[in-house]
């Protein structure tokens, strides 16, 4: 049972899994972690082991729920029994390799199949290209068995189309996948690792002759006249199957090519299986990947994909799956077993700096559909299509603010990032700064800390430095700390939301809450000359948390015109049809009625209700698709009897949505506000039209946009900090 007593639903994966030393062990390991991240509890994964040996030992982590010997075929039919038995298992995933199971090509594995009652999806990690009869019959039982088939190549599924006669319907292509990391230069991983001043090559990954390391070897003697620091780092343990058999005859064959070749201060060998966080900081190290495998049908390779997910660019032979993942702006294909052209590959890279960098750039933005939480999310939208599963649209990750702090510096917080890094030279804004005072003061008043305090104290003084002394606030303000002369109405108003806010929360520190109080006081001159109807809502949300905690007649007449203004305002332009205040709809636009449901918890005057839920329940017929929502567009916005945009996505949009949904829920106690509030938070965790993750876990970044076929994968102020309002939002609900 879940925490919320319903009873879990379970995947059974039937593979191999660590310790055991195997690629495909790793990648169940990645697949069924992402996977419980994402889902668990309603939907959980487990872990059949297969065992190669009857004599070993393998201490499982609780992920494996049982061990069998691959080589009793037995063992397969007494597995299929069991699982029928079980209501809870709903789904069974079997990662394929031929050599994983016992008998002929793995034959043992169609027993199984055979006696299963429950739908199996079988993720091919091998597609082997001329098969004979007995191979071709296996692979066509094994189709016929199964509800789907996943490989992760169009090659692959050309394959097995074309040599197998399976049919397109059935082979699903789900890319290999990836962790989540920031793209980062190579130099700060070097010394961490004591590789400073030194230029990386590298290869990592079982140990075995289809490695082809010796090609890269001897490519390297016309390399290292011109580049005399550059090193090329082997990591990784010998195969255990080529250990049984050879020993360490391979390994020690390419240390004798090294010493032949006079190579031994430029060659290393790491002969060590790395766990995940050193492999990463040692492939972050590298400045070009070099994939020299001999295997020309190979048809997916976990090395190749996690190299170009940092970002690094590749060489590599022309295998099936390279050719299927590198493209001429990410990497270098050559022909197998062919020194002279990895030797002219590495030169032409290396000798320029900009296609390095370019290069870099593009393998890290081609490859984030392939991040281990899209990945998972494909498995689960794909095992949904045979059994009788659903996710919990209200799991939250953790709150994160590593972005937020690694956006701010002494002043404030930057505008703009290339990627996750902070790009200094465009400053700051108002904007931005405001809504990370909320933030920060959100944050503090539901777990206090002196970082958030820290924070707040920074933005406020941002604010003080912005405000003029009319009260309005200057928006842009450069590096140098020049302010810009605008007096743009919805930067005011997001000043005061954020002011307001700060001065009323209970428990914020009594200086914070002061020093908020006296700029907000300072703005109320510039009340009277808001028409903009987002600038009057928020400007009505600071007004709102105010009088909330400090009641004032006052400051009440002055919000109720505003209430009655935004009244006016739908009432000119809302129709049979078009139930609006405006004639388009363009950013933030929930905050309309959002201010309106702040107007009816303070007043109880029904018609501020009334026009908060039609204008609410209008903008959701709008953006709430069937199974997702859809926030209208930057790229054209929608303007009434013309067609909405649709692309360009903006976080801030999905933002609004999500905590004037919150608002609802508060205002009315209506519990279909709060289920469409988490329904709208899913885009960012990548229910949305690209099926991708707009939330950045390994950063606590959020990108800048979605669009028609591409993330914008910068991580910005606004969008970040838009992201941390909408995840607020559902904390406070929770906590309350």
């Amino acid at each position: 049972m879940n925490l919320k007593g319903k009873p879990t639903n379970y995947v059974l994966h039937v593979s191999s899994y660590p310790p055991r030393e195997c690629g495909i062990a790793t990648f169940t390991e990645d697949i069924t972690a992402a996977f419980n991240k994402k889902f668990n509890p309603s939907v959980k994964s487990k872990v059949i082991a297969l065992s190669d040996n009857p004599t070993a030992i393998y201490h499982y982590s609780d992920q494996v729920e049982k061990e069998i010997n691959a080589y009793e075929i037995r063992n397969y039919v007494d597995l299929a029994r069991e699982i029928n038995s079980r209501p809870d298992v709903k789904i069974v995933n079997i990662q394929h390799e031929f050599g994983l199971f016992g008998g002929s090509w793995g034959d043992y594995l169609v027993p199984f199949l055979q006696v299963i009652e429950k739908p199996v999806v079988v993720t091919f990690h091998s597609v082997l290209t001329d098969p004979d009869d007995e191979l071709k019959g296996l692979v066509a039982t094994i189709a016929e068995k199964s509800a789907a088939m996943i490989v992760m190549n169009s090659l692959s599924k050309d394959i097995l189309q074309n040599e197998y006669g399976v049919s397109s319907d059935k082979a699903h292509i789900i890319p290999h996948g990836i962790p989540q990391v920031p793209l980062e230069s190579s130099e700060k991983s070097k010394v961490s690792l004591g590789l400073e001043g030194k230029l990386i090559l590298s290869t990592f990954g079982f140990l075995s002759p289809n490695k082809g390391i010796q090609y890269a070897i001897r490519a390297l003697p016309e390399i290292v006249k011109n580049y005399p620091n550059l090193v090329y780092l082997v990591i990784g343990a010998t195969h255990p199957n080529i250990i049984r058999q050879k020993g360490e005859v391979y390994r020690n064959s390419l240390i004798e090519e090294v010493q032949k070749l006079g190579l031994e201060n430029h060659v290393k060998f790491y002969n060590k299986y790395l766990e995940l966080p050193e492999l990463i900081s040692y492939l972050k190290a590298t400045d070009v990947y070099i994939s020299p495998t001999i295997d020309e049908s190979q048809s997916v390779s976990g090395t190749l994909s996690y190299a170009l997910g940092c970002g690094r660019p590749v060489i590599a032979t022309e295998t099936s799956y390279a050719q299927y993942l590198i493209k001429p702006e990410t990497g270098i294909l050559v022909k197998a077993r062919n020194s002279n052209a990895i030797t002219k590959a590495i030169l032409e890279i290396l000798n320029d700096d900009k296609r390095i960098k370019s290069m870099s750039q593009q393998a890290y933005e081609h490859t984030r559909p392939m991040t281990w939480p899209n990945v998972a999310t494909s498995y689960f939208n794909l095992y949904k299509k045979f059994a009788d599963l659903e996710a919990e649209e209200d799991k939250l990750p953790e709150l994160k603010l590593d972005h937020l702090n690694r956006l701010t510096d002494n002043f404030g917080v930057f505008h703009f990032a290339k990627y996750s890094k902070p790009e200094k030279r465009y400053g700051y804004s108002l904007d931005d700064n405001a809504r990370a005072l909320i933030v920060s003061a959100k944050n503090y008043a539901l777990t206090p800390s002196e970082n958030l305090e820290k924070l707040m104290q920074t933005y406020l003084n941002f604010m003080k430095f912005a405000q003029r002394p009319t009260g309005s606030f200057a928006n842009v303000v450069s590096f140098q700390k020049i302010k810009d002369g605008t007096t743009d109405e919805d930067v005011q108003g997001r000043a005061i939301w954020a002011l307001g806010l700060a001065s009323s929360l209970e428990n914020l520190p009594g200086s914070i809450k002061k020093q908020a109080q006296k700029l907000f006081l300072k703005t109320f001159s510039q009340l009277p000359k808001f028409k903009n109807p987002r600038a009057i809502a928020f400007a009505m949300t600071g007004i709102y948390y105010h009088l909330k905690n400090q009641p004032n007649s006052k400051l009440l007449k002055i919000f109720t015109r505003m209430a009655n203004t935004q009244v006016a305002q739908y009432k000119e332009f809302a129709s049979e049809d078009w139930h609006w205040f405006e004639d388009q709809l363009t950013y933030s636009n929930s905050k309309l009625a959002e201010s309106l449901f702040y107007a009816y918890d303070l007043t109880k005057n029904q018609e501020y209700l009334d026009v908060a839920k039609k204008t609410l329940d209008f903008l959701k017929s709008i953006t709430f698709e069937k199974d997702h929502y859809m926030p209208v567009g930057q790229n054209g916005w929608y303007f009434r009897n013309k067609k909405r945009a649709y692309f360009d996505q903006q976080p801030e949009e999905t933002s609004t949505m999500v905590e004037t949904n919150v608002v609802a829920y508060k205002a009315t106690e209506n519990k279909q506000y709060l289920k469409d509030a988490y329904r709208v938070f899913n885009w960012f965790l990548g229910k949305n039209h690209l099926n991708q993750m707009v939330y950045d876990e390994a950063t606590g970044g959020c990108y800048d946009g979605v669009g028609q076929y591409a993330i914008n994968l910068n991580q910005g102020a606004e969008s970040t900090i838009s992201y941390l309002l909408a995840r607020l939002a559902l904390e406070e609900v929770k906590s309350n």
